[in-house]
This record gives C-alpha cells, structure tokens and sequence, in this order.
C-alpha cells in the first residue's frame, strides 16, 4: 500500500486529513518531515510494519484519543512539546492566553509570571521563550504534570521554576507577580461533552456544579500575590466569560475584559489589580 492509499483509506474510515496525516508522519518515523512532504511522496510504499502501526493508530484516533497522545508530541506556539495521557493536550486557542500576556508586560522590564495549571507547561514555557528577562514560575498540584512539564523545560532549555500545590497556595506568601496567567478546569461536572474527553485527565478539565470553581480560588487568591498593577489572565468556557467578569470586578479587579479565540468566541478574561482596589 502506498502512502496515498493510506491516507485515503483512513479519510474513508472518518478520520480528519490532517490527523492521518500527523499519524502516517509518525507511523513511518518522519514526525519531522511535515504534511507537504508527503505530497511528494504519495507514492512510496508502506512495509507491513508501518502499516499495521498506522492502522492500530488510526483506530485509537478514531476512538477519541488525542493525536498528541498518539505520537507524544503538539506543538504550541512554536514549541515542540512532549505530550502524554498524564497532562491536557494544549488546544490552538490557548495562545490567545499567551499573547494578551505578553500583550499586558511589553513595557515591564524582568517580569515575574506565574502559570497556574501548568500541566505540559505550554504557557509558561512560550512566555519564557518569548520573554527570556522573566522569570516564570509553573505550578500544578499533580506531580505527574509538572514531570512532564519539567521534562519540556529541560529538553527546550528553558529555565521556568515548578511549584506544586493547589493555585496560588503553592507558592510563598510574600511572592509577587506582574501576570498571573491560567488555563484551569472549567467544565460543569455534569457536562455532557466530558463523555468525549475520557482520554484526558478529568481534574484538569472538571470544577463544580457550574465549572467554576477553581476559577473563583484563583480570583479570591490573586490579589494578594499581584504586584501593583498586575494582571490575572483567565481562560474559560465559551459561555463563561459574563460570569467571570463579575467574579473579576466583584474582588476589586479593574480594566476588566475579554478576548476572543480564533473562533471569535469570548474564551478569555483579565483584569488589573491596582493599591487603590486591592483587597
């Protein structure tokens, strides 16, 4: 079987173009190549080998596992990250959480950042990138995140600082940052759609009756470790972003407001943290 045939044989039994695609590229060794590559060499043929781990793979995304699971890696915002079933697969519309942060610090000079959630450490690890004078700390209560977002750290040079422990409360009391930023569990927890995310660890996706209430901890606790002027960056649920706003406004916060995802969709909300309204 060709490498056409392949892809056109999974795109009959459901399968996406493009996670074929990512799943040939990693069937046959070249996770590198890129998808055009295989434009020019649509013809090769598969060994028996490759094509039984390209079926068997093929099956496990048709399944609902996540492509990042199936070959160990996702990109997000230019890094190569490793991926397994012990954190999130880092969603495309998360970046719009790092660009209004480095949106809100571009005139700060050594900022202090702090990730709340870290997990595979996506955020932290591309602010760090992208602001080599800050200094990041990542936080995660399970141990088995931050060892997978140590593991990046290490293999991307990036020198980011790991915590562990419930949001903020892992961290001294005395510290201060210029961003707070986070992607926490937001989905209700009787939320029919978590029926198709089993593959992914539920406390990281799960928080109460309405999903909210890791976000409100995080609320309640950012006021006290933001510098003046600091910002606590929040990314929610699609419908979530009125509730938050409130949440944000209700505990002093102000410049309260939204962003949109590639979507269009209010997917993230913020607010600054000034001495006239800290708490």
């Amino acid at each position: 079987m060709t490498l056409q045939q392949a892809l056109h044989q999974a795109q009959q039994a459901g399968l996406s173009r493009i996670d074929a695609q990512l799943l040939l590229l990693h069937a046959i060794g070249r996770p590198d190549a890129g998808r055009a590559w295989l434009l020019t060499h649509d013809t090769d043929a598969l060994t028996p080998e490759q094509q039984q781990t390209f079926d068997a793979l093929a099956a496990r995304r048709l399944a609902g596992e996540p492509v990042a699971y199936l070959t160990g890696r996702k990109e997000f915002y230019g890094l190569a990250l490793q991926i397994d079933a012990r954190v999130l697969d880092p969603r495309p519309d998360t970046e719009t959480l790092v660009d209004w942060a480095l949106e809100v610090l571009a005139d700060r000079t050594a900022p202090r950042i702090v990730d709340l959630g870290t997990g595979s450490g996506a955020i932290a690890l591309a602010l760090q990138r992208q602001r080599p004078d800050a200094s990041v700390w990542a936080v995660d209560a399970s141990a088995d995140a931050l060892a997978v977002a140590a593991g990046n750290a290490q293999s991307l040079g990036l020198g980011v600082q790991f915590a562990q422990g419930s949001w903020l409360q892992a961290l001294a009391p005395d510290q201060r940052f210029d961003a707070i930023v986070t992607n926490p569990p937001y989905i209700a927890a009787d939320d029919p759609h978590l029926a198709a995310l089993t593959h992914e660890p539920l406390s990281a996706l799960a928080s109460g009756a309405d999903g909210l209430d890791d976000i409100r901890a995080i609320i309640e606790q950012s006021p006290a470790h933001l510098a003046p002027g600091g910002w606590l960056l929040i990314e929610h649920g699609w419908d979530q972003a009125p509730a938050v706003q409130d949440l944000l406004r209700a505990a002093g916060f102000s410049a309260v407001q939204s962003r949109n995802d590639l979507a269009g969709i209010a997917r993230c909300t913020g607010g600054c943290m000034t001495d006239l309204n800290r708490q």
